[in-house]
């Protein structure tokens, strides 16, 4: 039979833990007493000074710490992001750490976008934090590449695009799960084609154009629709020659989007492809209520 103190056990050893107001200068000092640096990730040393320049940086336990001979062995990312922001934070900086604690460092899971988001109820939560921070890509670099550490969003900016918009976002889950049934794109793609063409031509008749997107019926032979609808499936499937990533299938939505919206423009056959190189992201068209 197990039995277990009442009394906590001492650790080992003495930590000093203390909250300082970390500025660039500070940070370059700390940052000189480094004593194994893990390789430096310019992603995520991004996305915490963007944080901070947005206000948006909170004190909490993840801070800098030092061993007993005040080298660094913790917090080089956080003080490369104070120094790209210029601007100073408060941080909890711990002094007193053992040497043989640094392989221990940072190997927890991180938190991802679907986690932060779980607090909210929300529904499908993967496909949730896919098809905001999609949204958020188109938004923020719709001609550059929708992957690598220049993609990244941090969760606080989803959380918060999510808050602002539930309504919408809850839609596009649903509207993405549903369309990709009968199209070629992934739920992302067209949960996220859906969302940023639907913005731009509140007036159109959405209902109309999913009808048609889910049936295919009684379509005439140059209706955008039906070009949409006979976008080979294969496009998606990894492994294939004429796969498609997101912004891709994002793109060619779109194309059929302001065809269907506004034919006139089309100017002759309608062809849905991928961005050839140099075309830029199609921008939806606007369709406003007078």
């Amino acid at each position: 039979m197990s039995t277990f103190s009442a009394e906590p056990e001492e650790p080992k050893g003495s930590l000093f833990p203390r909250a300082v107001r970390v500025t660039p200068e500070m940070a370059r000092e700390y940052l000189s007493r480094a004593s194994v640096n893990r390789r430096l990730d310019v992603g995520q040393v991004r996305l915490l000074a963007e944080a901070i320049v947005r206000g948006q940086w909170k004190l909490t336990h993840q801070g800098i710490g030092f061993d007993e001979a005040g080298a660094l062995l913790d917090g080089q990312h956080r003080l490369h992001a104070i120094i790209e922001a210029n601007i100073p934070v408060d941080m909890l900086v711990v002094d007193g750490l053992s040497n043989d604690v640094f392989p221990v460092l940072d190997t927890g899971k991180r938190r991802s976008a679907a986690d932060t988001l779980s607090s909210t109820g929300a529904k499908h939560l993967a496909l949730l934090s896919s098809i905001i921070r999609h949204v958020l890509l188109f938004k923020a670099m719709p001609n550059d590449r929708w992957s690598g550490t220049q993609a990244r969003i941090p969760n606080d900016r989803i959380l918060a695009a999510y808050n602002d918009d539930k309504d919408r976002y809850g839609e596009a889950v649903a509207m993405g799960r549903e369309l990709s049934k009968h199209l070629f794109a992934t739920p992302t793609a067209a949960a996220t084609g859906f969302f940023v063409t639907t913005e731009m031509a509140p007036a159109a008749d959405i209902d109309e154009w999913v009808r048609g997107l889910k049936s295919g019926a009684n379509l005439d032979p140059g209706d955008a629709r039906l070009a949409l609808r006979e976008v080979p499936r294969e496009t998606q499937k990894r492994g294939s020659k004429r796969r498609l990533d997101v912004r891709n299938q994002v793109a060619i939505y779109i194309k059929a989007w302001n065809a269907w919206v506004k034919p006139d423009n089309v100017g002759g056959e309608l062809r849905l492809r991928r961005l050839r190189k140099g075309e830029k992201m199609p921008i939806p068209v606007t369709m406003t209520f007078r």
